[in-house]
Order: C-alpha cells, then sequence, then structure tokens
C-alpha cells in the first residue's frame, strides 16, 4: 500500500501558511505606510537610491519565503509518499535543518533588506516630512551611517538559508539514494 501522506511535506506546508501570512501582513504594513506612513513607503521606494533596497528585499522574499516552502513541500511528498522512504535518523535531522535554517535564513536577510531600504529612503526625506534631511550634501550619510551596517548581517543570513537548503538537498539525495527494506 502506498503512503498517502507525508510528514515532512505537512511542515513545509506549514511553513508556507507562515510564511504566506508573514508576506500578507508585510504587504498590509508596507500599503499601511504607502498611505499614511511618514514618509510614505511608497515614495521612499519611488525616490531610488536605498530605498531600492526595501522593495528588492520584498520582492526576494515572496519566492523564496511562501512559494519556496510551498515548492519544496512537493519535493518531500514525493519522496515519502510517493517512493515510500521515509525520513529517519540523519535524514530526519537534515530536514529539520532545512525548515529552520531556510526559513530563518530567508526571513532574516530579506526583513533586513527590507528594514535598511526603509530607513535608509526615509533618511534622504526633510525632517518636517519625517526623515533626517540626508539629501544633496548629505546624501552620503545615508550610506555612511545607516546602510553601512546591515550588508554583514544580510549575508550571515544569506549563508544560513543556503546552509538549510544544502541540508535539505543532502537529506533528500540520502533518503532517495537509500534501499527499501521490505
Amino acid at each position: 500500500m502506498v503512503q498517502q501522506s507525508s510528514k515532512w511535506a505537512d511542515r513545509f506546508i506549514k511553513a508556507a501558511i507562515v510564511q504566506g501570512a508573514l508576506a500578507a501582513a508585510l504587504t498590509s504594513y508596507l500599503l499601511y505606510e504607502g498611505l499614511f506612513g511618514s514618509p510614505p513607503a511608497s515614495k521612499i521606494v519611488a525616490g531610488g537610491g536605498a530605498g531600492t533596497w526595501l522593495l528588492v528585499g520584498y520582492l526576494v522574499y515572496l519566492p523564496l519565503g511562501p512559494i519556496a516552502a510551498a515548492v519544496t513541500a512537493t519535493f518531500y511528498q514525493h519522496l515519502e509518499a510517493h517512493m515510500q522512504r521515509s525520513y529517519t535518523g540523519l535524514t530526519n535531522l537534515l530536514a529539520w535543518t532545512h525548515i529552520i535554517l531556510m526559513n530563518v535564513g530567508v526571513v532574516g536577510a530579506t526583513w533586513l533588506m527590507m528594514n535598511a531600504g526603509y530607513r535608509g529612503g526615509a533618511s534622504t526625506f526633510p525632517v518636517s516630512q519625517g526623515g533626517l534631511g540626508y539629501s544633496g550634501a548629505n546624501a552620503g550619510l545615508v550610506h555612511a551611517t545607516i546602510m553601512v551596517g546591515y550588508p554583514p548581517y544580510i549575508a550571515a543570513f544569506i549563508a544560513i538559508a543556503i546552509a538549510g537548503a544544502i541540508a535539505g538537498g543532502l537529506g533528500y539525495l540520502l533518503n532517495w539514494r537509500r534501499q527499501i527494506s521490505h
């Protein structure tokens, strides 16, 4: 009898649901800030420069957060339910490493990018509009005082996400190549 469910597919679907909820909350927040923020997120992105990080972080988060978690579930479903290869021992540990590190890394990297973009872009607006006045002759202050601190942390979270993906891929290959005992 063919196993119909996959515990790891279920876990990744749950991760996709959480990531989807985060994406919905984030989108709602950005829409609210776009209309009522001071300065509004829409003007920060439209202003370019540091504000571009906000848009890039958001656009990278959507496919690597909720969508990647959902797609990954199909790989686990295929291996566990269709090929009847359960995750145990080392492969189970690698799957846990995959789900935790991938999700933490993606959220950490992309949300830091968005935060940097919002803060950096907002700083270019006049003080009267909620900014720090870092424009014109003061434009260099955006990178010197705000953006400079973000790249090492973003890179660390990217490395965490990559480590999770490698662990998941290794676990998948080990489990796929494992002989089934009948």
